[in-house]
C-alpha cells in the first residue's frame, strides 16, 4: 500500500491533528525525531488498513499532508520511522500503530497483546530490541471529525468562585442504575443530561459538576487480566477525544449536548484533566502514540540513562513539559475543550508535576505563566491538586494568583477535629475561615481553598464514619493499596450496624456535622456524588479499578438517605442566601465600622472571647465563631453595599453536653436556631429561639447555627 490510488496534497503543518476543512482532511503530525512518516487509513470498522499514505513533507518537525478525497468519519493511524535505540532515549517502531495526539475522536477497543509492545516480551532487557510485530489489529483508531455543531445561545456562565458549589461524579457511575434515566443512556453523556439527574442537581443546589476524567483512556493491561480496569479514568491516551465508552451514540456530539442541557440548568462543567503522565507507562509499556511518535521529546527521561523515565506521578512516566511542542499539545487541548466544547474549567490531576524544571516544582514555570497570560485558559476555573509523588511535591498553598487548589490541609483538620482530637481548634479557625495562612499572602481570596471532606479518592462520607480500616480486598493487591491513615471512626462497630440504632444515629449526626461544617466554611465547597443520601463504597477507600456496584451509585434511597438529602439541599439553600458564609475576603478580626463592631468574633462556652492562651488548649474541643452580617464591607457587581443577617456557629466536638451561653456583647437580641445537627433533619422543634445570656445545651458532638434577630 503507497497511497497511489489518492490524490496526496502538501497541505499545511498548522492546526495539528486532523482538520476537515469542507473539501478534505489536513493532516499534521510532530515528530522532531523521526526519519519517515507514514499515514495509515482504515476501513470503516477498523480492521483492515486500506492505504498507507507516505507523508512527505515536513515544516518546522511538523510532518504534514492534505488528502482532498478524505472525509469526516475516516478512520486513521500513523506509522514513524527513526532509530530504535532505547539507551539513547529513542523507540521508534514503524510496525506499531499510533494513535494522533491530536486526535478529536478515538474509535474502538484497544484489545491487549503482545504485539502492541515496542519490543519482544520476556527478555529482562527485553525492550532494547524492537518488535516486528504488526499491532494494528489491537489499537483503537484515530477518527477525522465535522467539528459543527449548533451550540444557539449558549455561552459561559462565569458563575464567580465565591458562589461556586462543585459537585464530583463519575459519568458512568453515577447514572449506571439511575432508575428514571432511559436504560439505553445509563452510563453516558446522554445519562448525565437527562432531565430526572438534572432535576437532582437542581434540587441539591450545586453550581457546577466536576466530571472525574473523560478524555480518551486505556485499561492496563494487568487489571484487564484480571477482571478489573481503570475505572477511574487516570490513564490517559487521547487529550482531545472524549472517552468514547461513555457515549451512548458514538458521535461526539452527545458531549457537546450534555454541556449545553447542563449549561441551560445554570450548572457548570468542569474536567479533571492528567496532563502529567499518560497510559502508555514506563520502558516496559505499550506503545501506542507518544512514545513511538518521538519519545525523547514527549517525555522526561533520565539524565544519566535515558532509557528509563523520570516519575513522578507513580504511573511510570511524566510528560515533559520543557519541551515546547509538549506544552502546545496540553494548552492547545486546554483551549479547545473550552472553546470547541464550551468546558467551563479544570481541575489537573498532580498538578505540581507540570510546574517542574529541571526537577524542583516552581511557581513560575512555563505551563504556569503560559496559562496565566492566554485570554482564553486565564478566564476559565483552573483547580490544582498540588501535590505529586516526587520530591517537594506538597505545594497546598503555593500556586499563583488565579489558581485555586483543592485543600487536604482542610479535609485533614474537619476529619481530625470531628474524630475528637484534640489540640485542632486554632487549625480548624484557619480551615472554616479560609485557610488565610495559605493563600492571604500570596494575593488570593478565601476562594483559593476548594474545601472538602471526602472525594472520590478515599472513604465515601457514609464509610467515613462506619469504617476504621480500609476494606481494598477487591483490588487484589493484598489491602495494601489506598490511604492507611484516613482520619475516620466507626463508632464502635465495624462497616454496617443497621440493628443498633445508638450507632446508627451517631453516625448520621457526625455525617450532618461534617456537611454543616464543610458547606458553612469560607471557600469553595465540593461534594462528592452520593454523599448527600448516604452512598457506600463498603469500606474500599481505593475503589479506582472497580467498574461495579462497589463505585456506583445507588439511587434507591432509604428514609434516612432521604432525610439526609433534604438536609443538604437545606444546607446549601443556606448557604446561597446568606453572603456571610461565601465573602469573597478573608476575616479581618477587627473593628470596621464601629466601637463594637468587628467582622467575626471567636467565643469560648461561656459567650466571652477567646484569648490567645485558650487556642492552645489540648482539652479544647468546643468553640463558637460569631459572623457579622453587618460587618462584610463588600460590594456586589454594581457596587453595592452587602449586608446579611449575623450567624453564631456553635462547633462541639466532645463526647458530652457543653452549656453554650449566648453572647452578651451583641445588646439585647434574640437568637433563631437554624441548624441543630443533633436532630435527624437539623431541626429543633421544642425551642426555636434563645435571648441574649442564655444558655443553648450543646449536645455532644453537635454543630448549631443560630440566626441573630435584634430585639
Amino acid at each position: 500500500m503507497n497511497g497511489a490510488s489518492s490524490a496526496v496534497w502538501p497541505g499545511q503543518p498548522y492546526p495539528l491533528g486532523a482538520s476537515w476543512d469542507g473539501e478534505g482532511v489536513n493532516f499534521a503530525l510532530f515528530s522532531e525525531h523521526a526519519d519517515k512518516v507514514e499515514l495509515c487509513l482504515f476501513d470503516d470498522r477498523g480492521r483492515r488498513e486500506t492505504e498507507r499514505v507516505r507523508v512527505q513533507w515536513q515544516t518546522d518537525q511538523v510532518w504534514h499532508c492534505y488528502l482532498p478525497e478524505a472525509r469526516p468519519g475516516q478512520l486513521y493511524g500513523f506509522r514513524v520511522y527513526g532509530p530504535h535505540d532505547p539507551e539513547s532515549g529513542h523507540r521508534f517502531n514503524p510496525h506499531k500503530l499510533l494513535l494522533d495526539p491530536y486526535a478529536k475522536d478515538i474509535v474502538g477497543p484497544l484489545r491487549w497483546n503482545d504485539a502492541l509492545f515496542g519490543y519482544t516480551i520476556g527478555d529482562p532487557d527485553a525492550d532494547l530490541l524492537a518488535d516486528p510485530r504488526n499491532s494494528a489489529h489491537g489499537v483503537p483508531k484515530s477518527r477525522v471529525i465535522d467539528s459543527a455543531f449548533t451550540w444557539g445561545d449558549d455561552h459561559p456562565l462565569r458563575t464567580p468562585w465565591y458562589d461556586t458549589v462543585i459537585y464530583e461524579l463519575h459519568v458512568r457511575g453515577f447514572t449506571l442504575q439511575h432508575p428514571k434515566v432511559p436504560r439505553q443512556h445509563r452510563g453516558t453523556y446522554a445519562g448525565l443530561a437527562s432531565e430526572p439527574v438534572i432535576e437532582h442537581l437542581q434540587r441539591l443546589g450545586v453550581t457546577a459538576v466536576e466530571l472525574m476524567p473523560v478524555h480518551s483512556f486505556i485499561s492496563d493491561r494487568h487489571l484487564v487480566e484480571n477482571g478489573l480496569s481503570n475505572y477511574w479514568g487516570y490513564n490517559t491516551i487521547g487529550y482531545f477525544a472524549p472517552h468514547a465508552a461513555y457515549s451512548a451514540t458514538g458521535d461526539i456530539s452527545e458531549f457537546k449536548t450534555m454541556v449545553k442541557r447542563l449549561h441551560s440548568h445554570g450548572i457548570e462543567v468542569i474536567l479533571d484533566v492528567v496532563y502529567n503522565h499518560t497510559a502508555e507507562g514506563n520502558h516496559m509499556g505499550p506503545t501506542l502514540c507518544f512514545r513511538g511518535i518521538d519519545n525523547v521529546a514527549y517525555y522526561r527521561l533520565m539524565a544519566d540513562n535515558p532509557r528509563y523515565y523520570m516519575d513522578y506521578t507513580g504511573c511510570g512516566n511524566s510528560l515533559n513539559v520543557m519541551h515546547p511542542r509538549v506544552l502546545q499539545l496540553i494548552t492547545d487541548s486546554l483551549r479547545y475543550w473550552v472553546l470547541e466544547m464550551h468546558i467551563d474549567g479544570f481541575r489537573f490531576d498532580l498538578a505540581p508535576t507540570l510546574a517542574r524544571g529541571e526537577h524542583a516544582v516552581g511557581r513560575f514555570a512555563a505551563f504556569l505563566n503560559i496559562v496565566h497570560q492566554d485570554p482564553v485558559l486565564s478566564q476559565v476555573k483552573l483547580i490544582a491538586e498540588p501535590w505529586d509523588l516526587g520530591e517537594g511535591g506538597y505545594q497546598v498553598g503555593n500556586f499563583p494568583v488565579g489558581w485555586t487548589e483543592w485543600n487536604s490541609r482542610y479535609r485533614d483538620s474537619i476529619r481530625g477535629y470531628w474524630k475528637g482530637e484534640g489540640s485542632l481548634i486554632g487549625e480548624l479557625a484557619y480551615r472554616i475561615t479560609g485557610s488565610s495562612d495559605l493563600y492571604a499572602q500570596s494575593g488570593r481570596r478565601p476562594y483559593a481553598s476548594i474545601n472538602f471532606v471526602t472525594c472520590h479518592d478515599g472513604f465515601t462520607l457514609e464509610d467515613l464514619v462506619s469504617y476504621n480500616d480500609k476494606h481494598n480486598i477487591e483490588n487484589l493487591e493484598d489491602n495494601r493499596d489506598g490511604e492507611n491513615h484516613n482520619q475516620s471512626w466507626n463508632m464502635g462497630h465495624e462497616g454496617p450496624c443497621p440493628k443498633n440504632l445508638n450507632i446508627t444515629n451517631a453516625r448520621a449526626q457526625q455525617k450532618r456535622n461534617f456537611l454543616t461544617t464543610l458547606l458553612l466554611s469560607q471557600g469553595v465547597p465540593m461534594l462528592l456524588a452520593g454523599d448527600e443520601f448516604g452512598r457506600t463504597q463498603n469500606g474500599n477507600n481505593n475503589a479506582y479499578c472497580q467498574d461495579n456496584e462497589i463505585s456506583w451509585v445507588d439511587w434507591n434511597m432509604d428514609s434516612h438517605g432521604k432525610v439526609l438529602f433534604d438536609f443538604v439541599c437545606r444546607l446549601v439553600r443556606l448557604r446561597k442566601e446568606h453572603p456571610v458564609f461565601h465573602r469573597r475576603h478573608f476575616f479581618q478580626g477587627r473593628h470596621i465600622i464601629g466601637a463594637n463592631v468587628k467582622d467575626i468574633f471567636w467565643l469560648r462556652p461561656d459567650g466571652e472571647e477567646m484569648t490567645g492562651r485558650e487556642w492552645h488548649q489540648h482539652h479544647a474541643r468546643c468553640l463558637g465563631l460569631l459572623l457579622q452580617g453587618d460587618a462584610i464591607e463588600e460590594h456586589d457587581e454594581r457596587g453595592r453595599k452587602i449586608h446579611d443577617d449575623s450567624f453564631l456557629l456553635c462547633l462541639n466536638a466532645d463526647a458530652h453536653t457543653v452549656p453554650f451561653r449566648m453572647p452578651k456583647h451583641m445588646g439585647i437580641a434574640r437568637w433563631e436556631v437554624v441548624i441543630d445537627t443533633f436532630f435527624s433533619d437539623g431541626k429543633r422543634a421544642d425551642r426555636r429561639t434563645f435571648n441574649t445570656g442564655e444558655v443553648y445545651p450543646l449536645q455532644g458532638r453537635t454543630t448549631v447555627v443560630l440566626r441573630l434577630m435584634r430585639a
